[in-house]
């Protein structure tokens, strides 16, 4: 097979999630709406802490860098896809395919990060309630945004310079909507050991590091709700961390999907597809899991909806 240096790799090609061209339309306006209700409806919530006082809290202030994380990482992957179907072009230059493939890490990492901070916010809340201003104080909340973004650019960086160095074959076909980083390994026709170990290597402690972190939270929150004595609190101990626990169901769970479904299915659409899973529908439906299982999220909501009937 020829090969080709990475620095004469002028573009890859994009084949999306099928390649009958008659379901392209249909595949445009799904993902179109899609995209436009992620972006609204985390809008929305953003719109809606910043406009209520009542929440201005660590916990709503890290759900609305959620929701920012959430809007930048739809618009990584979506809009280029819809731009290839409007132009009936599946081409993706190597400069956009390593940018995508860099910020697609950052803003996965830093969803991973922003999770398991959320879970210490509520760990502290109901573990430890009379020290929780003291502990989660405007400082300590925003260094814990910065690190979670520092150990997230750090990742995506480390994956991206090792891809500078691979060289690639004349087949620059990814069975994917976008660039994902696996899919560009595959490709390569350069030993790919060093770039495999590091994805091992970056799963293990920037993927690991949070989810034990919120399996260890989770475990505390609930010894400590056990040992409550009112069947009263122990409903607010819960309700508390409903949504974050539902989020994080999310997350996870379609991130899982896509694993077991790489390692069961040969086919790369039904690949492509579980992938979409874990990259469109987390930022698409938090914000309704986070306005429909929260009191405080509806009533700041109403606040908001009033105000916008008022102004018009």
């Amino acid at each position: 097979m020829d090969l080709k240096n990475q620095t004469a790799v002028s573009e890859f090609h994009l084949l999306g999630l099928t390649d009958n061209h008659k379901l392209l339309p249909l595949i445009f306006f799904m993902f179109l709406s899609m995209y436009l209700i992620t972006v609204l409806g985390n809008l929305v919530i953003i719109l809606a802490i910043s406009s209520g006082s009542q929440l201005h809290t660590p916990m709503y202030l890290f759900l609305s860098i959620l929701s920012i994380n959430d809007i930048c990482y739809s618009t990584v992957t979506i809009p280029k896809m819809l731009v290839n179907i409007q132009a009936h072009d599946d081409s993706i230059s190597y400069i956009e395919c390593l940018s995508q493939i860099c910020f697609v890490s950052i803003f996965c990492g830093m969803e991973n990060f922003l999770l398991a901070v959320m879970a210490y916010d509520r760990y502290v809340a109901i573990c430890k309630p009379l020290r929780y201003t003291v502990i989660m104080n405007p400082i300590f909340c925003v260094l814990m945004i910065l690190f979670s973004l520092f150990f997230s650019i750090t990742d995506a960086l480390l994956h991206s310079l090792m891809i500078l160095k691979l060289s690639f074959c004349t087949e620059l076909e990814i069975p994917h909507f976008f660039c994902e980083l696996a899919q560009i390994i595959k490709l390569a026709c350069s030993d790919t050991f060093l770039n495999n170990f590091l994805i091992f290597v970056a799963a293990f402690v920037f993927g690991g590091g949070p989810v034990c972190g919120i399996v260890f939270s989770y475990i505390y929150i609930v010894s400590r709700v056990l040992r409550m004595p009112s069947s009263g609190g122990k409903h607010r101990a819960f309700s508390t961390c409903a949504s974050h626990l539902s989020v994080v169901s999310l997350f996870y769970g379609t991130g899982f999907g896509v694993y077991i479904s790489s390692a069961l299915q040969d086919s790369l659409r039904n690949t492509a597809m579980a992938s979409m899973m874990y990259s469109v529908v987390p930022p698409l439906l938090n914000p309704f899991i986070y306005s429909l299982r929260n009191r405080e999220m509806k009533k700041a909501l109403r606040t908001l909806v009033g105000r916008l009937i008022y102004l018009v």
